[in-house]
């Protein structure tokens, strides 16, 4: 399953950047997380987050560890449980008027019995990324002001 969204803010790439790198700050823009702690790392490569979200009103624990970090660019995590590996990478690209175009892509690959139950969760799925980017955009626009 897969979640892919653009987000256009007036803030500019830097500021856009570091804020979303922080992976801590998905507890303020992603509907799904509840709590959001980095457990090692300087934010860079091999920063490890934990991560616990609720999703179909069921709470799930992940970690997530940084594969990718380019300043002002991209940033890509790896997330995993016994049920679910999650690969989010997030680019980020100048606007013409100095604000920022957000992608973020959310790939999710089940595992085990979950994974016989993946194509009716493609509409649950589909609710979060709206949800989602409807809160990062909000969000992104307050750091603009």
């Amino acid at each position: 399953m897969r979640i892919d969204r653009t987000v256009e803010t007036a803030a500019p790439t830097s500021e856009v950047f570091a804020f979303l790198a922080d992976f801590t700050t998905t507890e303020q823009w992603d509907p799904g997380t509840v709590r959001t702690e980095r457990i090692s790392g300087d934010g860079g490569v091999g920063t490890a987050y934990a991560n616990t979200s609720r999703f179909l009103g069921r709470n799930t624990d992940l970690t997530y560890v940084v594969e990718a970090y380019e300043p002002d660019t991209k940033v890509a995590l790896r997330g995993e449980n016994k049920t679910v590996t999650a690969h989010d990478t997030m680019t980020f690209v100048p606007t013409a008027t100095g604000g920022t175009s957000v992608r973020y892509v959310a790939e999710f690959e089940l595992k085990g019995m979950a994974r016989m139950v993946a194509p009716l969760l493609t509409p649950a799925f589909t609710r979060l990324g709206d949800k989602a980017s409807d809160q990062l955009r909000a969000t992104l626009d307050r750091l603009g002001r």
